[in-house]
């Protein structure tokens, strides 16, 4: 047993009151990733008298737990609806893997949200389940969280994350919501690249962590998704993002899809920052029914 204590043992790093609440960010021993991962937490006014729903956010390439909770702003509607808001790191950290290093959008910073089955990735980079199981599990047993009320959110390669979580998993998420998710990893040069690395060149494998492809296939409670994608997104125009590949087949089966195109907006924090209230009262609708 003193084992499994330690494992579930969580650190506090720090601690700063926020919008009458807190922003938390805590350290722990991962059992998915063998590694101490961080992750950041918002503990809204309401959870000091009563559980609160949860809504997950999933950062992009290059991202750690900071990025979120420093630059988009997400506290105040958090407060106000009395949501926790959980941000996980990106990837394992300082797993001495040969190559973790070497690019920005492979290894460190971009683990893409898969359970890799590849050598030399396979025994660490396994944030799928980390995201989908471990972390919840660590949030329900030491917070003040509701565990039948879950929604997800993402950027870039962390909206795909939340995309693939919710589809792969209907009924766990309420809702789901994403900025400038990568819709078709499959089909650009970022999915490619990693899911060639972390999964191997077996491409059937690949269409198990893609929402356009899970969207085709899936059935399950109704999905509310609303998406964010600014107009003048560089990765928009270098076919990185593909949404309207994830719209045709959300339309084909019938998966109700908000898509907002925000005319002059690009792929930065600055953008997250303009819409991020929009998503918290979105995820609010359902997780607060």
């Amino acid at each position: 047993m003193v084992s499994r204590y330690i494992a579930m043992a969580l650190t506090q790093v720090s601690s700063n009151k926020c919008c009458n609440g807190y922003q938390k960010v805590f350290e722990h021993d991962s059992s998915e990733l063998k590694c101490k991962m961080k992750f950041a937490i918002y503990l809204p006014p309401k959870a000091e008298s009563s559980k609160c729903p949860v809504l997950y956010w999933l950062s992009g390439l290059t991202c750690t737990e900071q990025n979120f909770i420093t630059k988009a702003g997400s506290q105040q509607a958090a407060s106000e609806h009395g949501i926790i808001v959980v941000a996980p790191d990106t990837s394992p950290r300082g797993c001495n893997i040969e190559g973790e290093d070497e690019s920005w959008d492979f290894g460190t910073g971009a683990g893409f949200y898969v359970n890799a089955t590849q050598e030399p990735w396979k025994t660490n980079y396994r944030m799928y389940s980390y995201v989908t199981e471990e972390l919840p599990r660590l949030i329900n047993s030491n917070f003040p969280a509701d565990p039948e009320k879950m929604s997800i959110s993402g950027h870039s390669m962390g909206g795909h994350g939340a995309l693939i979580c919710a589809l792969k998993n209907p009924g766990k998420y309420k809702s789901v919501s994403a900025f400038a998710p990568i819709c078709n990893p499959i089909q650009c040069a970022w999915g490619q690249k990693a899911f060639s690395g972390y999964l191997g060149p077996d491409k059937s494998t690949w269409e198990l962590y893609d929402a356009t492809v899970l969207a085709e296939s899936y059935s399950g409670p109704e999905l509310d998704i609303l998406i964010d994608q600014g107009r003048d997104d560089q990765f928009l125009s270098s076919s990185q993002l593909l949404p309207d590949n994830l719209i045709a087949a959300c339309s084909k089966k019938k998966i109700p899809v908000v898509f907002r195109l925000q005319q002059g907006y690009d792929h930065s924090y600055y953008f997250i920052f303009s819409f991020i209230n929009d998503h918290i009262k979105h995820h609010a609708k359902y997780l607060n029914a």
